[in-house]
């Protein structure tokens, strides 16, 4: 094995950015650590090589500027493989871990290649870095900078979005496979896909064997710069940064964003049991929350580590990373998972207006993009409503439990659930609606068919005894568990799902599906499927044909959502009376057209959205009023229209009860509310009526 001296190649001296940079002569490699005393590169001509090619070591006088060493390296190209290797002090109880035999990947690496390897002394070797020619023909494609309040989020997983065999795709379960779908995702209307975490994550055990049960999620990142090198179809060193590109530019001209769930919360080292891989090696106690001198881990991740966001070093990391993504990636927005971790100083207390969330919300390169926080950790910290400022949307997991209790029949979320309806001003009023991302399912959890199939989890085939996977899920079997032939449970559960498609969709704010919930896919009632590669995660295409009116059905909705401003405002409800109307922009009526008794335990409701306050901002806004009965109760409900709605001619727009086709009406068909008087809609079920003219 050849080894260089650093003064025995061409230095460099410029030393920012960090990585591996790309020049036209070389390479120069940039790293970060305070309390090494020597470091070198390890070159590799393989991915397969269990040995480095070449060793370039740093000269610590010649190579090191303050913290940061810099040297270059002549004759390097595109697609060059890298690991770095740096020795100084084992400290645990001081938190200091290095170890100069581990081999390490770069935190700035733009790629990574290859596997783990088990190394004879048991050392497990990470997968290679690469380094990267950010150069890609985007042929002029820019943000799309679709507002917040008109996005209608999809939430998705790469692989599992095409990796079904029925999917047909060419390139399933790839960057690749989702632009076979893009006229899937344009005939449903999404206008944003929310894509599960795609930068480098470990999908297998360390010593490289696989048990089929392994981080399919990727909430356990190694690469924070790195697209996920699994869902790329080429198998050529960076083949995954060009193929995600080449998506993003394919979404961007069909008219949709692309934005990811980024974790920087905790990596894949986990605690001091776990191995050392990266960071670890490099600065222990910069990038992770230590405690007890520094043996031991801070865990508000619940994955074993914490990440030191608010540390100065790390912040900057993080904030390369956003901006590389941003700008060499094109990506519009980014969702952060467990984001309230990064709420929390260096010995891990929540503090208010914290730097990493301000910096973020302030950053100029990031201006243009959608932030959205999960705002809450494992630790018991739950921020939502509080989190970040007006650039902040959270993911409301009010929204989900309020709606989710309100169409079970709970008793007393009567005034819940109009507010989670109305834009949940309780706990966004400094903000706009669009500041909460309304869903009631995401990845973690059910799916709405699951929902609506079975009362508690089945997660016995994660391995965890049933023991993993959240308890309080809200769901209704409506008297049996699981898949039945019984037609009247089948029946009550079609009409649950579109109940909640419906309000989700009509609720102020912005909605988020999850992919699949528009074609009543399910888990069998796992509702933590975190580790399950297979069928019980893919998306099953035949579910398109088989249940076509649900697709219909929620397509239809999202068309009229993106037309209608009347449900989808820029400013909250305030009931306030409308000169020309009479009337307020909303208006909440018993089902007999009377006063709501908010502390009642009937679970029907009306609500009449009038237009005329959104004209009186927009004179030319084609907005219309628009009148939904709701009926949670199990047995059928009288409902008398209130008198201000008999003013108007309506037509019905939704029947949540009828069978597809009859349950939505893309031209609302006329009803006569004033002559019909009394109308009974069936127990569990939902009616919206759009006016033909306004008043």
């Amino acid at each position: 094995m050849l080894m260089k001296q650093a003064n025995q190649v061409m230095q460099f001296t410029h030393v920012l950015p960090y990585g591996a940079l790309l020049h036209d002569n070389g390479v120069q490699f940039v790293v970060f650590s305070r309390n090494a005393t020597s470091m070198k590169v390890l070159l590799y001509d393989s991915v397969d090589d269990r040995e480095p090619s070449e060793t370039i070591r740093f000269d610590p006088k010649r190579d090191r500027w303050g913290d940061i060493w810099s040297v270059f390296v002549p004759g390097l190209r595109h697609g060059q493989l890298y690991h770095y290797q740096a020795d100084g002090p084992f400290e645990p109880d001081r938190g200091m871990r290095f170890d100069g035999t581990a081999r390490l990947i770069d935190p700035y690496a733009k790629a990574l290649a290859g596997t783990f390897q088990e190394a004879t002394d048991g050392l497990i070797r990470p997968p290679k870095c690469v380094v990267v020619d950010e150069y890609f023909e985007w042929e002029g494609d820019r943000h799309l900078k679709v507002p917040l309040a008109d996005t209608v989020i999809y939430e998705m997983h790469v692989r599992g979005f095409t990796q079904h065999p029925s999917s047909q795709c060419q390139h399933p379960g790839s960057y690749l496979g989702v632009i076979e779908k893009i006229p899937y995702l344009k005939s449903l209307g999404v206008t944003a896909v929310e894509l599960m975490p795609v930068h480098e994550f470990p999908t297998r055990n360390f010593d490289g064997s696989s048990d089929g049960q392994q981080n399919y999620w990727g909430y356990d990142p190694i690469a924070f710069f790195s697209p996920h090198r699994g869902y790329a179809e080429g198998n050529e060193p960076a083949a995954q940064v060009n193929e995600f590109k080449q998506m993003v530019l394919e979404l961007h001209k069909a008219g949709i964003e692309v934005i990811l769930d980024v974790v920087f919360n905790h990596t894949c080292e986990g605690n001091e049991r776990g191995p050392t891989l990266s960071f670890k090696g490099l600065e222990n106690s910069v990038y992770y929350m230590l405690e007890e001198g520094g043996k031991f881990y801070k865990n508000y991740s619940g994955c074993g580590n914490t990440v030191n966001g608010n540390h100065p070093i790390t912040r900057e990391m993080i904030f390369h990373c956003l901006r590389s993504w941003v700008h060499n990636y094109h990506v519009d927005g980014f969702r952060f998972d467990l984001a309230s971790i990064l709420s929390r100083d260096r010995n891990g207390m929540l503090v208010p207006n914290p730097p990493l969330i301000e910096a973020i919300g302030e950053d100029p390169l990031l201006a243009d993009t959608k932030i959205i926080a999960e705002a809450w950790d494992a630790a018991g910290a739950y921020q939502v409503g509080s989190f970040g400022d007006l650039r902040w949307a959270e993911w409301n997991g009010r929204y989900r439990d309020d709606i989710r209790q309100f169409w079970r029949g709970d008793q007393g979320h009567l005034g819940d659930f109009a507010t989670r309806l109305a834009g949940s001003s309780d706990l966004y009023s400094s903000r706009k609606p669009y500041s909460s991302i309304n869903f009631i399912t995401s990845h973690d959890g059910f799916t709405l068919n699951d929902l609506v199939s079975f009362n508690e989890k089945h997660n016995y085939e994660n391995g965890e005894n049933n023991r993993d996977g959240d308890n309080n899920n809200f769901g209704d079997n409506h008297g049996v568990e699981g898949p039945t032939l019984n037609s009247e449970v089948n029946q009550i559960r079609q009409q649950q799902v579109k109940n909640m498609l419906t309000t989700l969709l009509l609720s102020q704010g912005v909605p988020m599906i999850v992919s699949g919930d528009e074609l009543g896919r399910t888990q069998g009632g796992n509702n933590n499927a975190y580790c399950q590669d297979n069928e019980i995660s893919w998306l099953n295409w035949e579910l398109l044909d088989k249940n076509e009116g649900l697709n219909r059905f929620c397509s239809e909705i999202i068309k009229f959502r993106k037309s209608q401003p009347t449900v989808r405002r820029r400013r909250f409800l305030t009931g306030e009376i409308n000169e020309q109307s009479g009337l307020p922009d909303v208006s909440w009526y018993s089902a007999f057209g009377t006063a709501v008794d908010w502390q009642g335990n009937d679970s029907a409701l009306i609500c009449l959205l009038a237009a005329n306050a959104i004209r009186k901002f927009d004179p030319t806004a084609e907005a219309q009023d628009v009148l939904i009965l709701f009926n949670a109760n199990s047995e059928p409900h009288d409902f008398l229209a209130p008198p201000a709605a008999k003013l108007l001619e309506w037509g019905l727009f939704i029947d949540t009860a009828a069978t597809s086709p009859d349950d939505i009406f893309p031209v609302p068909t006329p009803f006569d509310i004033a002559n019909n008087g009394k109308m009974t809609l069936p127990g569990k079920s939902t009616r919206v009526f759009v006016s033909s003219q306004s008043f």
